[in-house]
């Protein structure tokens, strides 16, 4: 029971501490509305269990003690955040949206969006290879800890639909599309900022 209420704890204040996913789910919700929020809120679910997987079959244990490995998912992370902050930050064009109707990105992209940007965050990788290595008992049952893994992606999703559905909301989101080119702004400097600190950040251990 300790060991289940551990990852559990671990899970909940990881899951919330503000991050690149946060970021994208907001900028996703705000600019494209509640269906983009969510479905990317779903990647990122999904992107825990790439780390959830490799960890269990080992390859977490390389990547703990491979800095150049980490090294090498950290730097693609961090690229794919600047990319996306970039974008956002050199956004100028005012969209004139009508908050009833469909977002004009597709539902592969909505989800991509989440999927990528947890799937390449180093963040979420020590988050999980420290879990499973530091917390979870090598004898603990294989199901049960694949029971573990769904939990981390279920926290996740519950978490980050909540904030779509907040920043979604038609009349936050109105009035952050008033002031879309300093949200745009504000928000790009983030991504590019938190790309910027990851490629940066010194290896663990």
């Amino acid at each position: 029971m300790s060991e289940l209420i551990a990852v559990a704890l671990i899970t909940i204040l990881a899951t919330i501490s503000p991050g690149p996913d946060f970021a994208m789910v907001t900028r996703n919700s705000y600019l494209y509305g509640r269906k983009a929020g969510v479905l990317s809120a779903l990647g990122i679910a999904c992107g825990v269990q790439i780390h959830v997987f490799y960890t269990m079959f080992g390859v977490g244990f390389v990547i703990d003690h491979s800095p150049t490995l980490f090294t090498a998912i950290k730097l693609v992370g961090a690229l794919y955040l600047i990319y996306i902050g970039w974008k956002t930050f050199r956004n100028r064009s005012s969209l004139q949206i009508n908050l009833q109707a469909a977002s004009p990105m597709s539902t592969m992209t909505m989800f991509s969006n989440g999927f990528l940007t947890n799937a390449l965050n180093p963040k979420t990788t020590l988050f999980v290879v420290s879990t499973y290595t530091q917390v979870v008992n090598p004898d603990t049952a294989l199901t049960t800890q694949f029971g573990y893994g769904l939990f981390m992606s279920a926290t996740h999703f519950l978490w980050f639909a909540i904030v779509a559905l907040l920043i979604s909301c038609p009349t936050l989101r109105t009035r952050l599309l008033t002031q879309q080119r300093r949200v745009d702004t504000c928000i790009g400097i983030v991504l590019v900022g938190l790309g910027i600190a990851l490629s940066l950040s010194q290896m663990p251990g």
